[in-house]
């Protein structure tokens, strides 16, 4: 084999052993994205003890908003909230956006302002990491705005 036939198979073997490599890491890049929603149900199972008590479920359905591009809802939000202690609630949360979803999950003390993690995501959002910060800004019906904090 020649020295230049020797380089090409080399460089060859080099970017297809890369090339895995590189698509592993391509998890979503640092980005924000800021939307709006309506909360649209609000399901609430009291579990043992009636009343708040650890153990309690909420489930909260919402539809998402862009209005900057357009009125109707750009996707759906399904949130599930279990009660630990009196002020304090576990939840995970599915947005779905028009190009895949962003799975949240965390402990919270109020509704009207929070934060919680990004803990991954599909399609678009695959492999997605950093936090969501949601700001209550009407209680009936509920509405929020939501800054998805993507770092990667």
């Amino acid at each position: 084999m020649s020295r230049t036939a020797l380089r090409r198979t080399a460089a060859l073997c080099v970017c297809v052993a890369a090339a895995p490599v590189a698509l592993a890491g391509a998890g979503t890049g640092p980005a924000q994205i800021s939307i709006t929603d309506r909360q649209t149900k609000d399901v609430v199972v009291d579990q043992g003890v009636h009343g708040p008590s650890p153990g309690d479920l909420e489930i909260i359905h919402q539809s998402l908003y862009n209005r900057r591009v357009t009125p109707k809802p750009i996707g759906t939000a399904d949130i599930l909230c279990t009660t630990l202690v009196a002020k304090r609630r576990m939840c995970s949360g599915t947005y779905s956006l028009p190009k895949g979803t962003i799975v949240t999950s965390g402990a919270i003390g109020s509704r009207l302002l929070y934060e919680l993690a990004i803990v991954g995501g599909t399609e678009l959002y695959d492999n997605a990491r950093g936090s969501l910060v949601v700001t209550t800004t009407s209680l009936n019906p509920r509405r929020e705005v939501l800054v998805f904090r993507l770092s990667g």
